[in-house]
């Protein structure tokens, strides 16, 4: 049973998107006893609904429901819930920052996103953050409990098209990789100045070599790393430094 609809368009409103286990087929049910669940999500309508559908499910038992960031700082060390539902957009601190000073004072705490964002600099945040799992609001409900089953069991439930954002991004990081690793020695030296902001000038007299030379490893890195600019070259070179 999904959760129930407000009368008004809202969008955080459950709609059908099944989440993507990544480390389990299927799911993997939970270790024997209550999967205990702390909830940290300022929508009150969302947040209620949440812990009326967790707390109803057998096997579930909702621990507490925070509406901030800092209430959650302050109570969820006590209370050591196998896994925890984190929204981003939070008042005052964000879920990404309270989830990663969660981590840091409990690092084995199981901390599961649902949010509304879909952009990859929030996915990757949380992840790197230390995220076990990353839903989108819309997931049925059914999802959301079935993945909080599977973070409890060890797994990294995702939103199907949050998942394939991960994967994106490996495969162009594994690009960016391969096309650094075709520049010769002196142009990874040129292209690490140019990164450091020095102008080809300096970089001449950095290297001991002509303005000239200097020119002609800019154009090759260039065409190796199939950009246009200064810019582009250190965006593709930054992630290795």
């Amino acid at each position: 049973m999904g959760l129930p609809e407000k009368s008004t368009q809202d969008p955080t409103k459950m709609k059908n998107e099944p989440a993507t286990p990544l480390t389990s087929k299927g799911g993997s049910p939970p270790p024997t006893g209550l999967v205990r669940v702390a909830i940290v999500e300022d929508d009150d309508w969302l947040r209620g609904n949440l812990e009326q559908e967790i707390g109803q499910t057998p096997g579930f038992k909702v621990l507490q429901v925070f509406r901030t960031a800092e209430s959650a700082l302050t109570g969820l060390p006590a209370l050591q819930p196998d896994v925890v539902l984190m929204d981003i957009n939070l008042p005052g601190m964000n879920g990404i920052e309270c989830l990663r000073q969660l981590k840091t004072a409990s690092p084995s705490l199981q901390i599961l996103m649902l949010t509304v964002y879909e952009e990859s600099e929030q996915i990757f945040n949380s992840l790197l953050a230390g995220a076990s799992g990353y839903l989108l609001k819309r997931t049925a409900t059914s999802q959301i409990i079935e993945s909080i089953s599977q973070v409890r069991a060890g797994g990294s439930p995702m939103t199907a098209n949050i998942a394939r954002k991960v994967v994106q991004y490996f495969n162009r990081m594994g690009n960016r990789a391969s096309e650094c690793d075709r520049l010769s020695p002196r142009e990874r030296e040129v292209l690490e100045l140019l990164a450091q902001g020095d102008a080809y000038k300096q970089i001449a007299e950095k290297l001991g070599v002509s303005l000239e030379t200097v020119r002609m490893n800019v154009k090759n890195l260039y065409t190796k790393l199939h950009v246009h600019s200064r810019g582009e070259a250190v965006a593709k070179w930054m992630p290795r430094t």
